[in-house]
């Protein structure tokens, strides 16, 4: 829980922000037909089944209420201030949620940190299901956007919107992207082709881009036996959809797997050590027949649990709930992030790989705040570096003080 006087500088700043920003607030599609929620600083609760007939209308909202997060809806109401059971659902676009929170990284042990709720236990990474010392499930969790985990989760978009236009046919021009403002990324399909889709059509898609069910068996990896002679074939690089990426994946793993990464899929030593030392003409191979029996030894198992670790590399890591719900609450663009004061922004998918998000989210620019800072990692905004902290006091810009201010990291000094 942020404390109160911090609350109260961040949403001054943000009321500030509002005032002289609302434009910046993208009005959704259909306004009328959506369903709004906000989070306000004092209640600390969320507030939803608003609706909004006219884009004025929502923006004045923001600015009169000043809330700590902006939320609309996946789908389209009839009537979207109603019960929801009685909002009379008309659609929804496709959404999906891609967190750094959900996919792991070495990065985490090092700046992100739990704390029982109950007993006061402090650990680094991702909290366990269980406290280790009383056995609580209910954690305070202190998580940051850096480098390493903003570049793991780009990739996964960049997975995903990959599949999106060359597998499952959406135009370039529907999938749109953004930074959440926090850890990651949302991507959205605005069609007429997925509105309408129910839970279970969305749930195959999903089992799609994770890969879900896929098996090397079922995706060109077969023993093709002419008299005595058996031969195994598989998938090549170029195949269309899962062959082609579990190839792919097949052949990033290899070209630099680890002795430790192949025993860990149960191959034999002997195997392991031949994989290694025919490394190049195994990955050579793959531009005509394929490696398939350049190992002996390594048959239709042992290359179905390569290929399998290859499809998990090409599968996108996403929140599965996120796209499955066609009722859910979307962060609305243009607004702030009530945990980090960065703004969620929207581009296309084509600009992705050159997209900065601790640049292009920064909204609070000039001016300066005296805060104590109780722990912090070294983070970047914009071409700034601040920290590491550690129970000192330092002048930052109003950007960086709202950033760990969120966070609860420190105390602003008045």
């Amino acid at each position: 829980m942020v404390e109160m006087d911090n609350l109260a500088f961040i949403r001054e700043r943000f009321s500030e922000f509002y005032d002289k920003n609302i434009d910046r607030v993208e009005v959704p599609k259909s306004i009328e037909s959506r369903e709004f929620g906000f989070t306000l600083f004092k209640e600390n609760v969320m507030v939803r089944h608003k609706g909004f007939l006219k884009a004025e209308d929502l923006k004045e909202f923001i600015k009169r209420n000043v809330p700590s997060n902006v939320y609309y809806s996946a789908a389209y109401y009839s009537m979207p201030e109603a019960k929801m059971d009685e909002k009379g659902w008309i659609g929804s676009d496709l959404f999906f949620d891609i967190d750094a929170d959900h996919i792991p990284t070495e990065c985490n042990k090092e700046h992100d940190v739990w704390t029982c709720k109950n007993c006061g236990l402090k650990g680094r990474g991702i909290a366990p299901n269980k406290c280790p010392k009383c056995g609580n499930e209910s954690f305070d969790e202190r998580t940051w956007p850096c480098e390493i985990c903003l570049e793991t989760a780009r990739a996964e978009t960049m997975k995903l919107t990959d599949m999106l236009t060359s597998d499952l046919g959406f135009s370039i021009k529907d999938v749109k992207c953004a930074f959440s403002g926090h850890r990651g990324y949302h991507v959205q399909v605005e069609s007429d082709e997925v509105l309408r889709l129910d839970s279970v059509a969305r749930k195959e898609i999903v089992d799609y881009v994770t890969g879900t069910g896929v098996d090397a068996i079922f995706h060109g990896l077969e023993v093709i036996s002419s008299g005595r002679v058996r031969m195994l074939t598989g998938p090549g690089l170029d195949d269309f959809g899962w062959r082609g990426r579990a190839a792919r994946g097949a052949y990033d793993f290899l070209l630099t797997a680890t002795a430790r990464d192949l025993i860990s899929l149960g191959l034999r030593k002997n195997i392991v050590e031949e994989i290694i030392a025919n490394r190049d003409a195994i990955l050579e191979s793959w531009k005509t027949v394929g490696p398939w029996n350049i190992i002996k030894g390594l048959g239709l198992e042992g290359w179905r649990r390569i290929i399998q670790r290859g499809i998990t590399l090409q599968s996108a890591k996403i929140d599965t709930v996120v796209t499955v719900d066609v009722h859910r609450l979307i962060r609305l663009p243009g607004t702030l992030h009530g945990k980090t004061g960065l703004l969620k922004v929207s581009f296309s998918a084509s600009e992705i790989e050159e997209f900065d998000p601790l640049k292009e989210a920064v909204a609070f620019k000039g001016g300066e705040v005296k805060v104590y800072v109780e722990e912090a990692p070294k983070f970047r905004l914009g071409d700034e570096v601040f920290g590491p902290f550690e129970k000192q006091t330092a002048n930052l810009p109003i950007s960086a003080a709202i950033f760990l201010l969120s966070k609860n990291a420190g105390r602003v000094i008045s």
